[in-house]
C-alpha cells in the first residue's frame, strides 16, 4: 500500500546493518505527527513486516507486540499526547536480514485512543547501498546485482542475426522454414476448409476467425499469394494428443494452403497458437513446416489469490497468456490463512468473514487482520474480495475453451486460519441463536486445543482440528459444491488440490480431541493422526470422482520428528498427484521430488530454487520478491534439468559452492521414477503480488522461460559428460533464447490483447575513467532490446537518442539509460553522474499507473 496523501503521520525506514549478529538485523523507524493537531495519548500504530522483531531489541521508549501472523503493534511507553510537528526516532532487531525493499515494514495504521483506524500507507525506505545493508551476514558470497553486475552477466550474450532466432516458442520438435520460398498471404476474408467434425473445433474456429479479423482485406501482396486454410483432426508423426502439424506452401493444384492437423481439438489449438507466432502484421507466413508435442503433459502455473485477491479480469488475462505459451493447467490458490476466495453456499462465512481483511468499523461484520501490508480499511483492500458462482463459472469456462485445466486448492490442514475463524464465527452465530447441534456441524478448530506451535509465517492459530467428524464434513460440503460449479460450467473437474504443506511442529499435541482420537486407533505419533486426514481427504474425493493432489508433504509419514519414504503410491488411488516444492540448497529434501517417484508417486516439479516466481529476481535492492530459496531469474528457469536438477545446483542461496559429497550423497531419478516426473509447474505465491500489475511483472518473461523447458524437446544438455562443454551448450542455448525474448517474444508481449506488464531488466552499465571523463558502455539483458540515454538528467525516453555504442561522459555530465519495450515503457533507469558512482532509481510508471517494479 503506497504512502497515503494527507495522512496524519509520515513514516520513514531504513536498514541499519546485517552484519552485528549472523541471524539478526538491526532497523530505524522515524515517526512524524504530520497532522497539524495532537495525537491523544493511548495511540497505537500496526504495520506488517515478514520479519519477527525482537521486542526486547526496540528502543526510544516503545514497545513493539507481535499480534499474530505478520501483523504488529507499536505503542509509546509514556501515556502523553503526540504533538504536531514532534518526531520519532527509535532502532530495534528483528530475525535474519533486510537487503531489499520486500524485506521494510508496510501497510502501517493509526488506531486512535478512540478506536479509530486510519491507513498510513507504507514508509519512505532509505536506499541499500552499503555492504552491511546488501550482505545478508558476513558469509554471504552472492554479490549485488549492480549495475556492473548486470553487465558483466550480459556480456556473454550476443546480438544474433533474424535467421539465427527461433520464430516460434515453445520450440518445436520440428522446424523448418524455406527463405527463397514465396510467402503466403493471409487476409480477412481468407477461405477456411473444416475437414470432419467442424462441431469439435468451434472453440478453434472461432479463434482463427478472430485471428484472421485483425488482417487487412485486399488485393494480393506482390511477394506473396493468397492462401486457404484447412483446419482438420486426424494422425499426427507425434506423441500425445496436443500434437499437431502446420504446412504453410502449396497446396493441391500449387494452391497456396494453411494445412493444421491436429491429434485433437487441443492439438489444433496449440498449431494455432504456433500459426499466431508466425503471422506478421500484414499477414505474411514464411512457407515452411512445423511438427510439434510437447515433452511433457502437465504444463502449469500456480495463482496465488489467497493472500492477495485479483479479480475475474487479471486471472483471464493470465490464461490468455499461459495459452499463447502452451501452458495447460492453472492451479487456482484459493484459501489459505490470509483469505477464502470461492464463495460456498452452505457456509457463507468462509467470504463474509475469510475474503475480507482490515480492521471493521463498529457496524461492520468481523473480518481476518491486515496482512501483507493490506492495510486497514476493508472494503477496496487487496486483502478483500472473493469469486461469486457466476464468476468461478466464467473462468472456467474461458480457461477450458483454451484447453487449460483448472486445478483449485484449497489448503488444509495448515494454512487454514481463514477457515477456522470464519467457520468458528459461525458456531458462536449458532450457537448464540440456541442452535447447539447445527454449531457444531461445521467446526475446524478444538476449543479446548492447548497446543502450541507458530507456522513458518508466524501464526499461532493456524491449523485444522483434524480429528473432529464436523472437518470431515465440512470438506464433504466444499467439494460437493465445487463440483456442482463445474457441472454447471458444463467443464469437467478432474482434480482438487488439497495443499497439506508447513503443518508447524506441535500442532494437535495438546488437543483433547486429537489425543482421544490417537488413544482409541492406538497411534502413537500426531504423524499417523495426520496420515490419516490426508487418506480421508482421498477418499472424499475419490466418492466424488476426481483425483486428489497435494504438497510434497501428503506423501511422507511423519513418526517420531523424523521423515520416512512413503510406501508406494498403490493405496492411494490413482491419480494421485504429488508437488515437490522444497529443493532449496540446505533444506535437507534437495532430491525429494526423485525420493518420491523412485518410489511410485506421480510427481510434479514445482522446485522454489527455479519455478517459484513470486521470488526476486536477483539481489538487487529494488527487486520485489523473497529469496529464502536464492534468487530466480529467467535464466534460472530456463537452464532448469528436469532430470538432471540435482547436478545443476553448484551454490547454495548464499552463494557458498555445494560440497561434492553433499551432492553425491542424493538420490537420482531411476528409470522408473523418471516415468512418474508428470511436468512442472511455476508457482507465483501472493505475498509480494499486490496489484496486477505487480502479478505481470512477476510472472513474464520467466513463464516463457517455464513454457521452454517443458514444451521443448529435451535439449539434449543432461547427456554432455564434459561439465565445460555442457556449461557451454548451455550457454549458447541460452543466448539463442534471450535473443528470442529481446528481438520477437517481448515485443509479442507488447501487442493488444495482450498488452503484458513484463519485467524490463534495467540494462547492465560499466564505466571506465579517461581522464576526467568516463567511457560509459552499456548492454541488455535480452539483446536486441533498446537502451535509451539522455546525458542532461532528465528521464530517457523511447524518441530520445538509442545506445548503440559506448558513450564518452564529459565531466560534470549526468546519463541516464533504461530498457525500452516497443510501447515505450521503461525499466528502472541507471544514473551515472561523473562525479560519483552510478546508482540505480525508480523510473516513473507505466501506462496502466502502476509501478514498473
Amino acid at each position: 500500500m503506497p504512502k497515503r496523501e494527507g495522512a496524519p503521520v509520515t513514516l520513514a525506514w531504513e536498514c541499519l546493518s546485517n552484519l552485528d549478529d549472523e541471524q539478526r538485523f538491526s532497523a530505524r523507524l522515524r515517526l512524524h505527527n504530520a497532522s497539524g493537531t495532537p495525537i491523544g495519548a493511548g495511540w497505537a500504530l500496526y504495520f506488517n513486516s515478514c520479519r519477527r522483531i525482537l521486542p526486547w531489541t526496540v528502543d526510544g521508549g516503545f514497545a513493539i507486540v507481535h499480534v499474530n501472523g505478520d501483523l504488529f503493534r507499536l505503542t509509546r511507553s509514556a501515556q502523553e499526547d503526540w504533538a504536531p510537528g514532534r518526531d520519532y526516532a527509535l532502532r530495534y532487531q528483528a530475525r535474519f536480514w533486510a537487503i531489499s525493499i520486500t524485506d521494510a515494514p508496510l501497510g502501517f495504521y493509526l488506531v486512535t485512543a478512540a478506536g479509530q483506524a486510519i491507513d498510513l500507507g507504507d514508509p519512505a525506505i532509505a536506499p541499500f547501498v552499503q555492504p552491511c545493508q546488501l550482505l545478508r551476514h558476513a558469509h554471504d558470497l552472492v554479490p549485488a546485482a549492480d549495475a556492473a553486475w548486470r553487465y558483466r552477466e550480459n556480456a556473454a550474450l550476443a546480438l544474433l542475426p533474424p535467421h539465427a532466432v527461433g520464430r516460434v516458442t515453445p520450440r518445436p520438435l520440428e522446424a523448418r522454414f524455406d527463405e527463397d520460398a514465396r510467402r503466403v498471404i493471409l487476409r480477412s476474408g481468407t477461405p477456411l476448409v473444416v475437414r470432419g467434425d467442424a462441431a469439435a473445433l468451434a472453440g478453434e474456429i472461432a479463434l482463427l476467425r478472430a485471428l484472421l479479423g485483425g488482417l487487412p482485406a485486399g488485393a494480393d501482396d506482390e511477394d506473396g499469394a493468397a492462401a486457404h486454410i484447412v483446419l482438420e483432426c486426424g494422425p499426427v508423426a507425434a506423441p500425445g494428443a496436443e500434437a499437431y502439424l502446420l504446412e504453410i506452401g502449396a497446396g493441391p493444384g500449387g494452391r497456396a494452403q494453411v494445412l493444421l492437423r491436429g491429434a485433437s481439438a487441443h492439438g489444433v489449438f496449440n498449431g494455432l497458437q504456433t500459426l499466431a507466432q508466425l503471422l506478421e502484421d500484414d499477414g505474411a507466413l514464411p512457407a515452411g513446416r512445423v511438427l510439434d508435442a510437447p515433452r511433457f503433459g502437465y504444463r502449469g502455473l500456480m495463482l496465488d489469490v489467497a493472500r492477495h485477491f485479483v479479480g475475474v479480469d487479471t486471472v483471464l488475462r493470465l490464461v490468455d497468456c499461459m495459452a499463447c505459451y502452451k501452458l495447460n493447467r492453472l492451479h487456482l490458490h484459493l484459501t489459505d490463512d490470509e483469505g477464502w476466495r470461492l464463495h460456498i453456499d452452505a457456509l457463507p462465512e468462509l467470504t463474509a468473514i475469510g475474503a475480507r481483511r482490515g480492521v471493521p468499523g463498529a457496524d461492520e461484520a468481523p473480518c481476518l487482520p491486515p496482512s501483507f501490508g493490506s492495510g486497514a480499511a476493508v472494503a477496496g483492500s487487496a486483502g478483500t474480495g472473493y469469486y461469486g458462482r457466476a464468476d468461478f463459472i466464467a473462468i472456467l469456462r474461458y480457461a477450458n475453451a483454451r484447453h487449460i485445466e483448472v486445478i483449485p486448492e484449497f489448503n488444509l490442514p495448515g494454512h487454514a486460519r481463514a477457515a477456522v475463524v470464519a467457520m468458528r464465527a459461525r458456531h458462536d452465530r449458532l450457537l448464540a441463536q440456541g442452535d447447539a447441534q447445527g454449531a457444531a456441524r461445521y467446526r475446524l478448530d478444538d476449543p479446548d486445543d492447548a497446543s502450541a506451535y507458530e507456522s513458518v509465517q508466524m501464526w499461532r492459530d493456524n491449523v485444522v482440528c483434524i480429528a473432529l467428524p464436523s472437518v470431515d464434513r465440512f470438506i464433504e460440503t466444499v467439494v460437493a459444491h465445487v463440483a456442482a460449479l463445474y457441472r454447471a460450467a458444463g467443464v469437467p473437474l478432474w482434480t482438487i488440490h488439497t495443499g497439506g504443506d508447513e503443518v508447524p511442529a506441535g500442532a494437535w499435541t495438546a488437543s483433547p480431541r486429537c489425543r482421544a482420537l490417537m488413544r482409541e486407533r492406538g497411534w502413537d505419533t500426531v504423524g499417523r493422526l495426520h496420515a490419516d486426514f490426508v487418506a480421508r481427504c482421498r477418499a472424499i474425493l475419490a466418492r466424488h470422482g476426481i483425483a486428489c493432489a497435494g504438497w510434497e508433504e501428503t506423501a511422507l509419514v511423519h513418526a517420531g520428528g523424523t521423515t520416512a519414504m512413503p510406501a508406494p503410491p498403490g493405496g492411494h488411488g490413482p491419480g494421485v498427484q504429488v508437488y515437490a516444492w522444497n529443493n532449496a540448497w540446505g533444506s535437507g529434501q534437495e532430491d525429494l521430488a526423485y525420493r518420491l517417484a523412485n518410489a511410485g508417486h506421480d510427481v510434479v516439479l514445482a522446485n522454489a530454487a527455479s519455478l517459484y516466481f513470486d521470488l526476486a529476481h536477483a539481489k538487487d535492492p529494488h527487486e520485489p520478491g523473497y529469496y529464502w530459496a536464492g534468487f530466480v531469474d529467467t535464466r534460472d528457469t530456463f537452464a532448469f534439468r528436469p532430470f538432471a536438477m540435482l547436478d545443476a545446483a553448484a551454490a547454495d542461496p548464499m552463494g557458498r559452492p555445494v560440497a561434492p559429497a553433499r551432492r553425491a550423497a542424493l538420490q537420482r531419478l531411476d528409470a522408473a521414477g523418471r516415468a512418474h516426473i508428470r511436468g512442472l509447474q511455476g508457482q507465483l505465491w501472493g505475498e509480494n503480488a499486490g496489484s496486477p500489475a505487480r502479478i505481470e511483472y512477476l510472472a513474464a518473461p520467466r513463464l516463457l522461460a517455464l513454457a521452454e523447458r517443458a514444451w521443448a524437446p529435451d535439449p539434449g544438455w543432461d547427456g554432455i559428460a564434459d561439465p565445460a562443454a555442457r556449461a557451454a551448450a548451455i550457454g549458447a542455448a541460452w543466448n539463442e533464447f534471450a535473443n528470442r525474448l529481446g528481438q520477437r517474444e517481448l515485443a509479442r508481449l507488447d501487442r493488444a490483447p495482450l498488452d503484458w506488464a513484463y519485467r524490463l531488466p534495467p540494462p547492465g552499465v560499466l564505466c571506465e575513467a579517461a581522464g576526467d571523463a568516463t567511457i560509459v558502455h552499456a548492454n541488455a539483458a535480452f539483446p536486441g532490446l533498446a537502451l535509451h540515454y539522455t546525458v542532461d538528467g532528465s528521464a530517457p525516453r523511447a524518441d530520445g537518442p538509442r545506445y548503440r555504442a559506448p558513450l564518452t561522459l564529459a565531466a560534470g555530465a549526468v546519463l541516464k539509460v533504461a530498457s525500452f519495450d516497443t510501447r515505450g515503457r521503461a525499466s528502472r533507469v541507471v544514473t551515472i553522474d561523473n562525479r560519483m558512482s552510478h546508482h540505480e532509481e525508480r523510473h516513473g510508471r507505466d501506462h496502466n499507473g502502476a509501478g514498473g517494479a
